[in-house]
């Protein structure tokens, strides 16, 4: 970790040097504010600050790295924990930033969030090959009913639908980033499934033998805005419109919620994108990630 009392300034190599520092719990309002200048990609650290109520590090060792200007200004974050998420980065910023996690030596599974500072980030990030750079991903949202009519089977999923959740959640990462989140041992994953399901940001629609067909979860939440994640489709259900429904009822129960519905989508998955046009999403920016 870094020292908050040393801000890392990174070697010269052309340009203004751009110090920065891991933030304390003095500077949550300012990383709030922040956050709230764009709360839609920003949702990732407004959630974990309404969550924690601070700014300094968590029990678990992730830390927030922060920027500042000449005034002493907050001008852009960055969540360094196990995946690398940063908050107004700008290209100028990165190297400063690329640095000092660097230095830390951490290890972390991807980098992900608005493109411009995901990307800059990893151009600067030295010895470290990634398995996948997703460049360009629409930030869609909505805000408002969707276009389609709910599916009135998707439902808030219950402790008791863990079992048929499970497998349905597994299948979907092995689909999206390319393997099993449970290879390395299933505690630490199906933990954040049961959570989810807790919380009540886990839907699902289960077919006549209980197993599920279509499932969603919001996989952050602050009071602006929430992002969903994880969709996915029996293999043998798709192509039929059952995402149509399924997704416009996931926006009516996240509606309950908060009033910003979100989410991100590659953007050759064209089959998504048009179903998520069709439900009434309209791209609001553009996030990356790079998975390592």
């Amino acid at each position: 970790m870094l020292s908050k009392a040393a801000p890392w300034s990174p070697s010269p190599r052309g340009g203004a040097a751009t110090a920065v520092r891991r933030l304390a719990d003095e500077d949550t309002h300012a990383l709030a504010a922040l956050a709230a200048a764009d709360p839609v990609a920003n949702i990732f650290i407004a959630a974990h600050l309404e969550s924690s109520g601070t700014a300094a590090p968590t029990p678990a060792g992730a830390e927030v790295l922060g920027a500042f200007d000449a005034e002493g200004q907050l001008v852009s974050a960055c969540w360094v924990g196990a995946n690398i998420v940063p908050v107004g980065v700008t290209t100028g910023q990165a190297r400063a930033y690329a640095e000092a996690i660097g230095a830390s030596r951490r290890r972390f599974a991807s980098i992900f969030g608005p493109a411009e500072g995901t990307l800059a980030i990893f151009s600067e990030l030295r010895g470290i090959a990634p398995r996948e750079v997703r460049a360009e991903q629409p930030l869609l949202a909505i805000e408002g009913p969707p276009a389609v009519e709910p599916d009135p089977l998707v439902r808030v999923s219950t402790p008791e639908d863990f079992d048929s959740l499970a497998p349905a959640c597994v299948s979907m990462f092995e689909e999206e980033v390319g393997y099993s989140p449970v290879a390395g041992g299933s505690e630490n994953y199906y933990r954040r499934v049961r959570q989810l399901i807790a919380s009540g940001h886990s839907f699902a629609r289960f077919g006549d033998r209980g197993e599920v067909v279509f499932k969603a979860e919001l996989g952050s939440v602050s009071a602006q805005a929430s992002q969903v994640q994880g969709v996915w489709v029996a293999p043998e259900r798709r192509g039929t419109g059952l995402s149509h429904g399924g997704m416009a009822a996931v926006v009516e129960h996240a509606r309950r919620i908060a009033p910003v519905v979100s989410l991100y989508v590659n953007d050759y998955n064209h089959r998504a994108r048009a179903a998520y046009r069709r439900v009434g999403f309209e791209q609001v920016g553009t996030f990356a990630t790079v998975l390592f």
